[in-house]
């Protein structure tokens, strides 16, 4: 028996993230149209890829039957989805929308209402891991929607990550993104405090974070942040700019419902400060200069 025609897929977002997502889904085999706001970067993704080029979010969604979103922020979502030669333009009843971009629960919520007028479901499906899981495949992707819509997504967002949790109902998968990025920014926060008091007191680092990467004290944060900060390189593979909005809106999200995070908003005042002092494009392990600021050492 054939196997059945693999999904037609636009994927509208092609950045640090998104451009290696997209290129897993072309090597599982889907039919890929692609779109970016630079379009530079779409022709060389397409070139490389051998995959079509649309000229609007429009175009690509009238070709797909399925359209993966990964921007910036809720209002670009909005924008590639709803806004002039938005997907919905060119988008058939049933169009499936898969939204990878961290936006927060309530525009989440409010986007899929507009979708829904038109015919179009959504699912929410945030990612973590950072630019080598996005390159590998092996992202965790929390998704939010109907059993219905996760379903029809799975395969897609198999391709993508290794971990696919439904973490229930819409803007579900965002409310948990939001959460794990705020205990990443405390706990990097917290290891570079810790780097710092082991500095001041002569203690050998690499002694350090040897006994607590097999102790209690022991963190992804500690794996992957410890040794940046300790040799102050920022090569970027989640920007603290893209942190710091992560934090605002569980901040934010919290607020609302009336629940305190008040370890995330410390967090938020190290990553201001750092975005302040020209770090915002840079990996947020940058957070360390603030705090370095703060202690009056250098590592």
């Amino acid at each position: 028996m054939m196997s059945p025609v693999p999904d037609r897929i636009a994927f509208l977002g092609l950045g640090i993230m998104g451009s290696r997502m997209a290129a897993n889904l072309s090597r599982a085999g889907f039919a890929l149209t692609v779109w970016n706001r630079t379009r530079a970067k779409a022709e060389a993704f397409a070139t490389e890829h051998g995959a079509a080029l649309a000229d609007t979010p429009a175009q690509a969604a009238a070709a797909s039957d399925v359209v993966v979103t990964m921007v910036v922020d809720g209002p670009q979502v909005e924008q590639v989805l709803l806004g002039a030669a938005g997907a919905v333009e060119g988008a058939r009843p049933g169009l499936l929308c898969i939204d990878c971009s961290t936006i927060g629960p309530t525009a989440t919520r409010t986007i899929g209402e507009a979708l829904a007028t038109h015919g179009v479901h959504l699912v929410d499906a945030p990612v973590t891991g950072s630019s080598p899981k996005a390159q590998d495949g092996s992202l965790t992707i929390m998704a939010g929607g109907t059993t219905g819509d996760f379903d029809r997504a799975r395969p897609v967002l198999e391709a993508m990550g290794s971990l696919i949790v439904h973490a229930g109902p819409l803007g579900h998968g965002q409310m948990v993104k939001l959460i794990n990025n705020a205990l990443a920014a405390i706990n990097a926060a917290a290891v570079g405090e810790a780097l710092l008091v082991a500095k001041r007191a002569g203690v050998d680092l690499d002694a350090l974070t040897k006994v607590v990467a097999a102790g209690a004290g022991s963190s992804t944060m500690l794996e992957l942040k410890a040794g940046p900060m300790r040799n102050h390189d920022y090569a970027t593979l989640f920007k603290t700019e893209h942190m710091l909005k992560d934090v605002n809106l569980c901040l934010g999200e919290g607020k609302a419902l009336g629940a305190p995070f008040p370890s995330a908003a410390y967090a938020r005042e190290i990553l201001t400060a750092a975005t302040g002092r020209g770090y915002g494009e840079d990996d947020f392990a940058a957070l360390i200069e603030v705090l370095e600021g703060t202690a009056g050492i250098r590592l």
